[in-house]
């Protein structure tokens, strides 16, 4: 009776990986290409408010000059939202993707 539990837990583990496997090729996007995007989406999710505090902060320190450097709070305070953007961003992902997987591994009768 083992042997059979066994081959029964083999074959649904491998009927789980072979539709895994075919809905990756439907989608067509590899998940390496999902990993460059991602990681550009992130790139670009830091790199806007730096660039944003940056400029904001150079047109304050230029109109109103005052004791301190606008564009060096700015620039920390854009780098710091951007990495709270980013924590949102890859948690919110994250949970998307284990959804998914969790979604796949349970059989459907």
């Amino acid at each position: 009776m083992k042997a059979d539990d066994d081959d029964s837990d083999f074959l649904r583990k491998l009927g789980t990986k072979a539709k895994r496997k075919l809905k990756a090729q439907r989608q067509g996007q590899p998940r390496v290409l999902r990993g460059l995007g991602l990681l550009g989406i992130v790139g670009w999710s830091i790199a806007v408010p730096v660039l944003l505090g940056l400029v904001i902060g150079w047109w304050l320190d230029e109109c109103c000059p005052g004791r301190y450097a606008w564009t060096l709070n700015l620039l920390i305070a854009g780098l710091f939202l951007g990495c709270i953007n980013v924590i949102f961003w890859v948690r919110k992902e994250f949970r998307a993707m284990h959804d998914e997987q969790d979604d796949k591994e349970q059989p459907h009768d």
